[in-house]
């Protein structure tokens, strides 16, 4: 990030939406426009002090002079009580435009910025603490005031993995108040209870908790892997799934000459392939295949539950037919580290060999395992909140009719989207590094800078939606459509027409766009705005 642009403190979030007020006055947040009331005209009377004297004349001959200045009504957020600065003292207030510190017992004016004002005094701070609250507000707002004082929040819209959360309070209770052992020797119950919950949940034998999902998958490959021999690979479909007969041609015959082959490895759901949900068939049939030709079949479950969120089976049914799988905690459930390694009891005896030799035997590894099973027991039910938000973007970058940056809607299964650029306007590479920069011009606009972190694919961009482990209810998300947005489409720049919905005002000229906020001619401030979409 370039020193130039950014101030020296920033506010990391996900998927929260800021509005800016300041001296008084309440700016609706652009995605609150079906929420933001008839502007209200208030008159005020103009006091002048020390003017000219052509101003005092003007004045006197004008002694019911007034100044109109326009107001927006700021309307109280019920997503505002999940954010990290406000839990713990925020409450609706008498009126829609007002809020309620529970702690200080006092009514507020309901704008971000007043409320974080309130947050970061010093008489706030202290009954926060005497009531036992443990709530980390930013002291460092005043850094990110303009030359006029009003603020102008950076926010950080984190999509490059699902691994990108913070533990929720409730997690981080449940890992201080955890009892550790020490797990090298058995003796840590609190992972004892992690892994028979996986266990039972995956309806194997026997769980091996390891750090890491990479961990996981050498414990399952086995010691072989680390000598440097290699695996054979299928080239997927576009449905994650592979040719059963090209598995079939591969598999060696018992010759001397070659290495006998006994492991098929599959990933559920498939990264590289957009998040897709392996189809239940496929899995049975490759499974029986499997038996056929007495090869064990191993499925890398990194986001296991997300493909059984999307297939609406349980993640028991969709290993069924596998003689091992992993599950990760942390990509998609929110956990800070940790996978475990299922399978029958003697596989997994063998497992705690390999996992000694990788260096993953861990000590007091409770803290850590408790936050898995806090990710099981209250992650795991509001994950298709992800797959949700996910299909929300997709959906309207669609609606874009952009041949430069397309999304094919019936990919999108789960929390991993794909956007597919077309290497001539624009790559991924230089798309990523447009949304990660805020530009003057769209400070001013938005009244905020907001980044876009994505990763780069080939001439793809992935995107991963991730829930941050807050107590937020499980609803659906209604989300504004395309035209209540600011600035130009993407179709300016590749359809004689734009969208007619748009009123002329509130639409820049693609010439503006290509100098002021385009990347090779794609007006990518548009995608910034998708990202900002929140419940």
């Amino acid at each position: 990030m370039k020193a130039d642009y950014i101030p020296h403190s920033i506010e990391v979030t996900h998927f929260a939406t800021a509005s800016m007020e300041g001296q008084g006055l309440s700016i609706p947040s652009l995605d609150d426009s079906e929420n933001v009331p008839a502007e209200m005209v208030v008159s005020v009377e103009e006091q002048v002090h020390n003017s000219s004297e052509t101003e005092d004349t003007e004045l006197k001959h004008r002694p019911d002079k007034k100044r109109k200045i326009r107001v927006y009504s700021q309307k109280f957020r019920k997503d505002w009580l999940h954010l990290r600065e406000f839990q713990g003292w925020l409450a609706e207030g008498s009126a829609v435009e007002r809020a309620y510190c529970t702690v200080c017992n006092k009514e507020l004016t309901a704008g971000k910025s007043e409320l974080l004002k309130h947050a970061m005094g010093k008489k706030h701070k202290k009954r926060m603490a005497e009531a036992g609250s443990h709530v980390t507000v930013s002291s460092d707002l005043s850094s990110v005031l303009d030359e006029t004082g009003i603020p102008h929040v950076l926010r950080i819209v984190d999509m490059r993995s699902d691994t990108v959360t913070q533990p929720s309070r409730e997690m981080k209770e449940a890992m201080f108040d955890a009892p550790v052992g020490d797990d090298v020797f058995s003796e840590d119950s609190t992972v004892k209870a992690l892994e028979d919950k996986v266990a039972k949940l995956l309806e194997k034998e026997a769980a091996l908790y390891v750090p890491s999902g990479t961990m996981a998958n050498l414990v399952v490959r086995g010691v072989p892997q680390i000598g440097n021999i290699h695996h054979r690979t299928i080239k997927n479909h576009l449905d994650g799934t592979f040719s059963l007969q090209e598995l079939r041609s591969l598999i060696r015959d018992d010759d001397p000459h070659w290495p006998v082959t006994t492991l098929v490895c599959v990933e559920n759901t498939h990264n590289m392939m957009g998040g897709k949900a392996l189809p239940l068939q496929w899995l049975d049939d490759l499974g029986a295949l499997c038996t056929e030709m007495n090869l064990m079949l191993h499925m890398d479950g990194a986001r296991l539950v997300n493909a059984s969120v999307a297939l609406g089976m349980s993640p028991a049914r969709l290993v069924q037919s596998c003689d091992s799988a992993t599950l990760c905690l942390n990509k998609g459930l929110g956990a800070p580290m940790g996978s475990l390694v299922v399978g029958t009891k003697e596989f997994i005896a063998r497992a705690i060999r390999v996992r000694k030799v990788l260096g993953g035997g861990l000590h007091q590894a409770g803290m850590f395992a408790a936050a898995g099973i806090y990710a099981l027991d209250h992650v795991t039910p509001r994950l298709s909140w992800d797959h949700t938000h996910a299909r929300a973007i997709a959906q309207s970058v669609s609606e874009e009719h952009s041949s430069a940056i397309t999304v094919d809607l019936k990919d999108v299964q789960t929390n991993v989207v794909m956007l597919h650029c077309d290497n001539i306007r624009v790559n991924a590479k230089k798309l990523c590094q447009r949304l990660s920069s805020v530009t003057d011009t769209e400070t001013d606009d938005l009244g905020e800078q907001v980044i876009v972190l994505m990763s780069p694919v080939s001439d793809t961009t992935s995107l991963i939606t991730q829930k941050e482990n807050k107590n937020r209810v499980n609803k659906p998300a209604t989300y504004p459509l395309p035209g209540h947005l600011k600035l130009a489409h993407l179709n300016t720049f590749s359809s004689p027409t734009t969208d007619p919905s748009l009123s002329r005002e509130l639409t820049h000229s693609a010439d503006q766009c290509l100098q002021e906020r385009c990347c090779d001619g794609i007006c990518t401030l548009r995608l910034v705005l998708l990202a900002k979409r929140s419940l």
